[in-house]
């Protein structure tokens, strides 16, 4: 019986399929239990089959309940509708996991290591926007109505609790705006601290923090944090700036997680300016397929993953152009499958 866990590849579009390739390389080295499957998404299931999401690519992450995404470009202000929205939305991936950790020493901030946990299909990104007419302006108001409900919101902060507990965090910090956002955010908060009440007291330390607050927390001393967990919108906001922490997206991986599906990617955009010139940084990713390695109950191939890129950034001093280096995608590559086979 084969060992081989089907799991779908999307490479995605601009700087996707090279940073992808570096990845798949680390996992060969590393002999991954994966048997990929590689789909479209994004501009290149326009171009290839018409629609950015395309019907085999959602029937391949149905049979698999796993993938590996590259970037995705979505248009800004019009066109086709965000695929990693459909994807999240379409497989229930609830939470969204953004670890942020110190990876190479001597920044404006050192020694990070933290999480935010997103949620991922409630709030105002649930996308119920409309405009209202008044005399001759068909756009003079616009209206967005966000919605958060009780179950989703102790769905996402269970997971969050359970994650603190599996992973030896001591804290865990709920974000809201229930002083302005009485109800939208309000019953988030309410639901976290009687969850904590009812099921987690004494295992972790819980607090409660308005988001702007915890945005200039996050940047005044950042180390008091280990776990924040927070809606839709505020996720969104926080995960980038806890990323800027740590060098910026480039060092920021992500995975969506769901009851039946797991999808992880790179959280930067897809770099079309840089796109086939070699110089793309692979090491979001890379961390991603370390999670994808721990969702799949191999801590141990994930930890000599991260352990590998630690020592080719640091001890081996070989770094892309925006860590301050001038290896090339494929360089860099290299000397991360090296430091693998060799550890």
């Amino acid at each position: 019986m084969s060992n081989k866990i089907p799991a779908t590849l999307i490479p995605g579009d601009g700087i996707g399929p090279e940073i992808v390739e570096a990845t798949l390389a680390a996992l060969d080295a590393l002999h991954a239990p994966f048997e990929w499957d590689s789909q479209v998404a994004g501009l290149g299931g326009v171009k290839s089959a018409g629609d950015p999401l395309p019907p085999a690519t959602l029937d391949s992450i149905r049979r698999t309940r796993l993938a590996l995404k590259g970037p995705l470009e979505t248009p800004v202000g019009g066109g086709y509708r965000s695929s990693n929205v459909r994807l999240r939305e379409e497989f229930q991936l609830f939470a969204n996991l953004r670890p942020a950790r110190t990876i190479i020493p001597g920044g404006r901030y050192d020694n990070i290591d933290l999480v935010v946990v997103r949620e991922n299909l409630e709030g105002l990104y649930i996308g119920h926007e409309n405009y209202i007419r008044i005399d001759d302006d068909p756009q003079a108001v616009a209206m967005a109505t966000g919605i958060n409900t009780r179950q989703g919101s102790r769905r996402l902060i269970e997971y969050a609790f359970e994650h603190a507990v599996a992973t030896g965090r001591k804290k865990v910090t709920i974000v809201h705006k229930a002083n302005i956002l009485k109800a939208l955010t309000g019953i988030f908060l309410d639901t976290g601290v009687k969850l904590y009440e009812e099921k987690y007291k004494g295992r972790f330390e819980l607090e409660t923090m308005i988001v702007d607050a915890c945005a200039m927390k996050l940047v005044l001393n950042p180390w008091q944090f280990d776990v924040v967990v927070t809606t839709n919108l505020f996720g969104d906001v926080l995960s980038d700036l806890v990323a800027g922490l740590v060098g910026g997206l480039g060092m920021a991986p992500g995975g969506n997680i769901g009851r039946d599906a797991a999808i992880f990617e790179a959280v930067h955009g897809s770099a079309p300016d840089i796109a086939g010139k070699g110089v793309a940084n692979p090491t979001a990713l890379l961390l991603a397929a370390a999670m994808m390695l721990d969702h799949i109950r191999r801590p141990e191939l994930g930890t000599r993953l991260r352990r590998a890129i630690d020592d080719t950034l640091n001890v081996d001093k070989v770094r892309t152009g925006d860590l301050g280096g001038t290896a090339s995608t494929a360089a860099f590559t290299r000397a991360l499958v090296s430091r693998i086979a060799n550890a």
